[in-house]
């Protein structure tokens, strides 16, 4: 379950924050204009929180790897953001 000490990690300056509750967070990264739905399983451990991920609002979500916590979660698509912003090779 996402407490608030876990919503801190949600920039409000890096992301738009769509929804946040104890389960959910979606969000839309203001860097690359993709939309992130994480997911608390309630499983401790490396699959505590499932990661979605979509290009655009209208795509469907497709499934973008596991974490243990929200934190690792967001320097994920951190992460992810960095590497679509230095032209990822197609």
């Amino acid at each position: 379950m996402f407490d608030a000490k876990d919503m801190e990690c949600l920039n409000p300056e890096y992301f738009s924050i769509i929804m946040a509750n104890e389960y959910d967070v979606t969000v839309m990264s203001r860097n690359t204009g993709h939309y992130w739905y994480v997911h608390c399983t309630g499983v401790p451990g490396d699959t505590a929180c499932i990661i979605f991920h979509k290009h655009k609002y209208n795509h469907p979500y497709h499934q973008h790897g596991y974490c243990n916590s929200l934190r690792q979660a967001i320097r994920s698509i951190q992460s992810h953001d960095k590497w679509q912003m230095n032209g990822r090779k197609r």
